[in-house]
């Protein structure tokens, strides 16, 4: 069995790995001290598990997790934190997920015996209770990879039949993700302008009327204005008016 240790703790990780070396049948190939890295390490190991921490800085341990399951093959994710304020109950029916530190030899052999992959309604159940606001980054499927798109890169969000087109500084990308999800979770930092577009708030620069006094958004990073509805116009020019 691969394992890879995730942890902003280097105390933490090598407690992990002693731990480690006295189960049968588990090695460790790799290490990580945040989210970015973590799914860095499971696109190129392919490990079997991640013993991952919660609190971690830049992205935390449930982000990490909720980008990870949309992989075709993702690993099985133990929690391993000091908070047990994380919404055990989210894993009540499962036979791992969630191991509090610090971390016994025999319940993380358990653990690591019984390993189960935690769905994605378990994912957003934690991240909804404990976990941050929103996210950091956007993930977007590349092949069998996942694309990180940091969200204070993202110009615009824009639905398009099945899918939403992602503008950010370094260009496009496809997410499987509604629009209506998307206004939802980053409320205050994306507004509506149109029924198929979010545009990012801190690159909105103006809005202008064209020769038929149709109202459009000029947004940096963006070549062409953007359409605005009559129904979102004037809470749009509120906001501007605002800063």
């Amino acid at each position: 069995m691969k394992v890879v240790i995730v942890d902003d703790e280097a105390p933490a990780r090598e407690r992990l790995t002693d731990l480690l070396a006295e189960v049968p049948d588990c090695r460790v190939v790799g290490e990580a001290a945040n989210g970015n890295e973590a799914l860095e390490l499971v696109q190129s190991l392919e490990p079997d598990v991640l013993l991952m921490d919660i609190r971690m800085p830049g992205m935390d341990g449930v982000e990490a997790a909720r980008h990870i399951a949309t992989l075709d093959q993702p690993p099985a994710v133990i929690f391993t934190t000091a908070y047990d304020a994380y919404a055990i109950e989210a894993f009540e029916a499962q036979a791992v997920g969630y191991l509090l530190k610090p971390i016994r030899q025999g319940r993380l052999a358990e653990a690591l015996d019984k390993a189960a992959r935690l769905t994605r309604p378990q994912l957003a159940a934690l991240a909804s209770r404990e976990g941050p606001p929103r996210r950091s980054h956007i993930g977007a499927r590349a092949g069998e990879d996942v694309h990180l798109i940091p969200v204070g890169d993202v110009c615009c969000f824009v639905a398009e039949s099945k899918y939403v087109t992602v503008h950010h500084a370094a260009g496009t990308d496809l997410i499987d993700e509604s629009l209506k999800a998307l206004a939802e979770e980053f409320e205050g930092q994306f507004a509506r302008i149109h029924r198929s577009t979010l545009v990012s708030l801190d690159h909105l620069e103006a809005l202008e009327r064209d020769g038929d006094g149709r109202i459009h958004a000029r947004v940096r990073g963006m070549n062409e204005p953007l359409p605005v509805s009559r129904r979102h116009a004037a809470a749009l020019k509120k906001r501007l008016q605002a800063r």
